[in-house]
């Protein structure tokens, strides 16, 4: 069956980096959309970025823009999300997410469009 698992998130000082990471297996990797979530209690999972099939194309939310950079292995099957210059609003659990793209990269915003989730992975970001 399909299993996207997630790693690399854990506690950092404000101002620090994190690289996550989210191995896939059981799918054709290089056929889904990518995207990773961040969620806090009582909000709404929210995109904090995401990335096409070939890693061609990027997407970011104006609140990572510039410190979060996502990357995708199609042979290691895996993508990745660096963080960098980490604030404490940037707590929250993160997901990865895959999503069939049969053609272009849209829909990649919305949490309804993606096929499968990871069970996700805790940044603690402190000051």
């Amino acid at each position: 069956q399909v299993q996207l698992v997630e790693s690399g998130g854990g506690l950092v000082q404000v101002g620090g980096s994190l690289r996550l990471s989210c191995a896939a297996s059981g799918l054709t990797f290089s056929s889904y959309a990518m995207g990773w979530f961040r969620q806090t209690p009582g909000k709404e999972r929210a995109i904090v970025a995401a990335i096409s099939r070939n890693g061609g194309s990027t997407y970011y939310p104006d609140s990572v823009k510039g410190r979060f950079t996502i990357s995708r292995d199609n042979a290691k099957n895996t993508v990745y999300l660096q963080m960098n210059s980490l604030k404490p609003e940037d707590t929250a659990l993160y997901y990865c997410a895959g999503k069939y793209v049969a053609a272009g990269y849209s829909g990649v915003v919305q949490t309804q469009n993606y096929n499968y989730w990871g069970q996700g992975t805790q940044v603690t970001v402190s000051s």
